[in-house]
């Protein structure tokens, strides 16, 4: 049966949210996948290759759209490896693999239906002004990385970050 949620508490501790910030996902998530579902449908059908209708076939390890969201978001909050998340779930981990990889791309499109995914490409200095709502201070935390170097003496000079030594 996978994992049992008994109380507010574990809901949290399994999926970093409470039940009812789980309720506000659940309905939207299922749209989301419904309409995945039979997007796959009419092109295995415009293509030939759909055998079964819609819901034939042999039932899976999740099989209800709670237990779908819960799989996805345990694994966000946890990470397990996918022998851990299999068992959990009763599941091998190719199909564990699969699930994840599959439910996913439900969660970003049901967040971003939802308005609570945040905005991660700019393509100009407005997008980004627009994007920060008017805040007057921005902070970027970076880290610089050691690359190899060009043997070319020119090329060496124009990526010189002006450190002497580097520190171990």
């Amino acid at each position: 049966m996978g994992l049992q949620i008994r109380d507010e508490r574990q809901c949290k501790a399994l999926t970093g949210l409470s039940q009812a910030q789980m309720d506000h996902l659940l309905p939207v998530f299922s749209e989301v996948y419904t309409e995945k579902q039979q997007q796959k449908y009419a092109e295995g059908v415009a293509s030939g290759s759909r055998i079964r209708k819609p819901g034939g076939g042999a039932k899976g390890k999740l099989p209800t759209m709670f237990d779908k969201l819960l799989f996805v978001l345990y694994y966000y909050k946890t990470y397990p490896t996918f022998d851990v998340l299999g068992t959990q779930f009763e599941m091998v981990r190719s199909k564990a693999h699969e699930n994840l990889h599959k439910l996913s791309a439900v969660l970003h499109k049901t967040l971003v239906r939802l308005e609570m995914m945040p905005h991660r490409e700019f393509t100009t200095p407005d997008e980004l002004k627009s994007a920060l709502n008017g805040a007057d201070r921005l902070i970027i935390d970076a880290t610089e990385r050691a690359y190899r170097r060009s043997q070319d003496e020119a090329k060496q000079r124009e990526h010189y970050s002006g450190k002497k030594k580097s520190i171990r």
